[in-house]
């Protein structure tokens, strides 16, 4: 007898602690999602001149370079945002470990 282990999108949102999703359609997305932008600078708690500066285009979307992210964990004077800046880190690698060295915004949409 097989068990299924694939989390539900209720266990996903419970795991990453996001409340934003709309789980009654048939395609769930988030609602009233900010800017790439404005999601980097809440998570790191950079400025905009900051955190404008390091983003790049890459294909269709933007991303921040992880370069960019290990650089910031190592001189954050927040304890709270470093951590916040780690767990991003580790959580794009565990989730995107083929797109090494870059953060993509479609994963910063689940992380913030």
């Amino acid at each position: 007898m097989g068990v299924d282990l694939v989390p539900t999108v209720e266990e996903n949102m419970a795991l990453l602690r996001c409340s934003k999703i709309q789980v009654d359609k048939s395609h769930s997305r988030a609602v009233n999602v900010p800017t790439f932008l404005k999601k980097l600078m809440n998570i790191t708690g950079m400025s905009e001149q900051w955190v404008a500066a390091r983003i790049k285009q890459k294909g269709d979307s933007k991303c921040i370079l992880s370069k960019n992210l290990k650089d910031l964990i190592l001189v954050h004077p927040d304890t709270k945002k470093k951590v916040d800046v780690f767990a991003l880190s580790v959580y794009d690698l565990v989730i995107f470990p083929k797109a090494l060295g870059h953060v993509d915004e479609t994963f910063t949409n689940l992380f913030d």
